[in-house]
C-alpha cells in the first residue's frame, strides 16, 4: 500500500484539484464572483494537499486579495448564511447548501516574540501569503479563475519525497508560532512524512518557546496526533527534539526505567508499543474508530513507575502501586491540558484498574472476582479489556499464549455471569427503604453502610432470596452493635 511518502502515492494535482472543483460547481461561480468584483480567489494549504495526495477531504479553506468587508459583499446574496468571528485575522466563514467554507484575506503576519497571538497585516500577493505558511506542502494553492497550481517552496517535491520542510528559515518559522513544532509532529504521524534535518534542529533548540502556547492549543494538537494512523512516529519526534519534556514530560521520564517483569525492556518503548497494539484492537470498541480514551489510557498507563521505582538487595527494581500513582498522575497531566471531567477520570480510572488482571494470577477466577473485576471497570470495561490485552509486550510465546488464554476465559466467564446475573446492573439484594424498614432507622451514614455491606455481599456470594439477605443485614448489624 502507497504511503505518503513514496512517489506512487503523489498524483498528478491538475486532474485532482479540476475534480474536486467540478464536484462542488458552487466553489467555482464564487471564484467567478470573485474575479467580477476584481479580487483573486485560490483554494490553499490542507485541501490542496490532499487533493494531490487524493487523500478524502471536505475542507474549503480559501485565500483571496479581498479585504473582509469586500469579501462580505461578495457573499450578499450568495450565501446562505455567514459569520465573522474570525475577521480580526482577515477570515469570513459562510455555508452554501451543504457547504462550508472559509475566506481569509491575504495575510503578512508578524508576532510578539511572547505571545503565539499574531499582529495580522494584510498582504497583496498570493506568494506573500504562502510564505506565512506552516509547511511546504501547506504553502501550495490552487487559482481557481485561471485553474493554475501555485507552488512557490517547491511542495509537491516535498509531498514526492515524503519530506516535511518549512517555507522560511524552520527557526524563523517556529519563532513566529512555536505550535508549528507541534503540528510538524502531528503531519508526520498523520502522513509519514520525515521532517528535514533543519525542521528536527530547530525543534530541539526552540523546544522552550512551546511554553508560551495555551495548553488548550497544545492539547488539540495533541490529540490530533494520537488520533493519527502512526503516533509513535510523532511521539517519538517530540520526545527526542525535547519538546514533550515541556507538554508532556511523564512520557519521557519513562525512558530510563525498566519493567519488572520483563527488564530487558524500556518502559518507554513498552508503553508505545502497548499504544500501538491498543490501536490494533481499537476495533472492539464503539463504533470502531480512533478512541481518544483507550489510546491516552495506552500511552500513560505506566507513568507511575518513575515515583515507585525501588531497588532490592539482590538489584531487582519494583514498581509497586504505580497503577494507583500513575492514576494520580494521569488525572494531574490531563486537568493541566485542560481536558474535559469526564475524560479524565474515564483515562485515570483506566490506569488505575491496568494491573487488576495480573491481581488475580492465571488461576481460576472465582465468581466474586468477576464480579468485582465487572463492578470497578463499570462502562469502561471494553476498555479495559483492550488495554489489559495490548499490555503484553512479552516475546516469550509460551507466555503471550498463556496470558491471552487466561483472559479468553475471563471474558468467558463475565459473559456468563452477564447471562444469569445482569453484571452491568449489580445491587444489593435490599435497596434503602428496605434497609431502614428492617433496621428500624432513618436516613443517614448507617444506611450507607449497611448498603456497601449487602454490595459486597453480593459480589461475593450472588443474588440472594430478599429472607437470606434480611437475615445477613441483621446479623452484620448485630455485630456492629456489639
Amino acid at each position: 500500500m502507497a504511503t505518503a511518502s513514496s512517489p506512487s502515492a503523489v498524483h498528478d494535482p491538475l486532474p485532482s484539484l479540476t475534480a474536486r472543483i467540478a464536484a462542488q460547481p458552487m466553489v467555482g461561480d464564487l471564484a467567478r464572483r470573485f474575479a467580477a468584483a476584481g479580487h483573486e480567489l485560490a483554494l490553499v494549504g490542507g485541501p490542496v494537499r490532499d487533493a494531490v495526495l487524493d487523500r478524502p477531504g471536505a475542507d474549503w479553506d480559501l485565500t483571496t486579495s479581498a479585504r473582509p468587508e469586500q469579501t462580505e459583499d461578495v457573499l450578499a446574496g450568495w450565501a446562505d448564511a455567514t459569520w465573522d468571528m474570525g475577521r480580526e485575522f482577515g477570515t469570513i466563514g459562510a455555508r452554501k447548501g451543504d457547504v462550508v467554507l472559509e475566506i481569509t484575506t491575504y495575510r503578512t503576519d508578524a508576532y510578539d516574540p511572547r505571545s503565539r497571538k499574531p499582529e495580522v497585516a494584510f498582504g497583496d500577493d498570493l506568494a506573500g501569503d504562502l510564505s506565512r505558511r506552516d509547511f511546504t506542502v501547506n504553502a501550495m494553492a490552487y487559482r481557481l479563475a485561471g485553474g493554475e497550481l501555485v507552488d512557490p517552496y517547491e511542495g509537491i517535491a516535498d509531498l514526492r519525497a515524503g519530506v516535511l520542510r518549512t517555507p522560511v528559515e524552520a527557526t524563523r518559522s517556529f519563532d513566529d508560532d512555536p505550535l508549528r513544532m507541534m503540528r510538524a509532529a502531528r503531519f508526520v504521524a498523520q502522513l509519514g512524512f520525515t521532517p528535514a534535518d533543519e525542521v528536527v534542529e530547530a525543534m530541539r533548540s526552540m523546544a522552550e518557546r512551546i511554553d508560551i502556547v495555551s495548553a488548550e492549543r497544545v492539547r488539540d494538537e495533541l490529540d490530533k496526533l494520537l488520533l493519527a494512523p502512526a503516533p509513535r512516529a510523532g511521539l517519538t519526534l517530540l520526545v527526542e527534539t525535547g519538546i514533550a519534556d515541556r507538554v508532556l514530560p511523564e512520557l519521557p521520564a519513562l525512558r530510563l526505567e525498566r519493567d519488572e517483569h520483563h527488564r530487558h525492556k524500556d518502559v518507554y518503548d513498552h508503553s508505545l508499543t502497548v499504544l500501538e497494539q491498543a490501536i490494533a484492537l481499537e476495533s472492539r470498541i464503539g463504533d470502531g474508530g480512533p478512541d481518544l480514551a483507550i489510546r491516552l489510557a495506552a500511552l500513560l498507563h505506566d507513568i507511575g513507575k518513575p515515583r515507585t521505582r525501588r531497588f532490592a538487595d539482590d538489584g531487582s527494581v519494583t514498581f509497586h502501586h504505580h497503577d494507583v500513582v500513575g492514576a494520580k498522575l494521569a488525572r494531574k497531566r490531563m486537568k493541566a491540558l485542560r481536558y474535559s471531567n469526564e475524560l479524565v477520570e474515564r483515562v485515570s480510572r483506566l490506569v488505575e484498574l491496568h494491573l487488576r488482571f495480573h491481581g488475580y494470577g492465571s488461576g481460576q477466577w472465582t465468581d466474586s472476582a468477576v464480579r468485582r473485576y465487572v463492578r470497578d471497570a463499570g462502562d469502561e470495561l471494553e476498555r479495559l479489556h483492550v488495554l489489559t490485552r495490548a499490555d503484553s509486550t512479552t516475546r516469550n510465546r509460551r507466555k503471550a499464549e498463556r496470558l491471552q488464554r487466561t483472559y479468553d476465559d475471563l471474558e468467558r466467564r463475565i459473559g456468563e455471569l452477564a447471562e444469569a446475573e445482569e453484571l452491568d446492573r449489580i445491587r444489593p439484594d435490599l435497596d434503602g427503604n428496605e434497609i431502614m424498614q428492617i433496621l428500624g432507622i432513618g436516613p443517614g451514614r448507617e444506611v450507607g453502610e449497611a448498603y456497601r455491606f449487602l454490595l459486597d455481599l453480593r459480589m461475593d456470594r450472588g443474588p440472594l432470596p430478599p429472607e437470606q439477605a434480611r437475615e445477613a443485614l441483621l446479623a452484620w448489624w448485630a455485630a456492629r452493635e456489639a
